[in-house]
Formats: structure tokens, C-alpha cells, sequence
């Protein structure tokens, strides 16, 4: 699976933080939308004092792949994308 449009542009993790959560709006419910934001802003918490240039990429490269799979996975509406900025 391909990663959601502007994934690429994603290399710092507020920018992930942001990408994620327009991801959310994609979202078919409003249920589902609170949800993932819940765990999003969760797990940027519990990260939050990561300093290792590497690991950060790595948490980067899979919240990404997870985002993607959630995508598709729940269903959000065709031609809808993830976009940064």
C-alpha cells in the first residue's frame, strides 16, 4: 500500500502530528474521528521526549503506514486524502 498523499512531505513530528489529524477528518463518523484523535494525541504524548533522530523516523515512517491502513481499513470516502499543510 502506498502511503496517503503528503506523507512524503512529513519529516518532523509536530508535521506528523498535523498530517495525522487531517487524516482524521477523512473519517466517515464522528465517533471514529474522536477516536483516533484520542489515540493520536495519546501516543504524541507518550513520545513526546523521544531524542533520537532514527527512532523518530521510524515512529514517523509507521504511524504513517498505520494511518494508511486505518484509511482504508474504515473506509473514508472515495477521492478523500491526507494532505500536509
Amino acid at each position: 500500500m502506498a502511503p496517503l498523499p503528503g506523507a512524503e512531505l512529513v519529516q518532523k513530528p509536530l508535521q506528523l502530528y498535523r498530517y495525522l489529524l487531517r487524516c482524521c477528518r477523512q473519517l466517515p463518523t464522528k465517533g471514529i474521528q474522536q477516536h483516533y484523535k484520542h489515540a493520536i494525541r495519546q501516543s504524541f504524548r507518550v513520545h513526546s521526549d523521544e531524542d533520537n533522530p532514527e527512532r523518530i523516523q521510524q515512529i514517523i515512517k509507521r504511524a504513517i503506514e498505520d494511518a494508511d491502513w486505518i484509511m482504508n481499513k474504515v473506509g473514508a470516502p472515495p477521492g478523500s486524502t491526507c494532505k500536509l499543510g
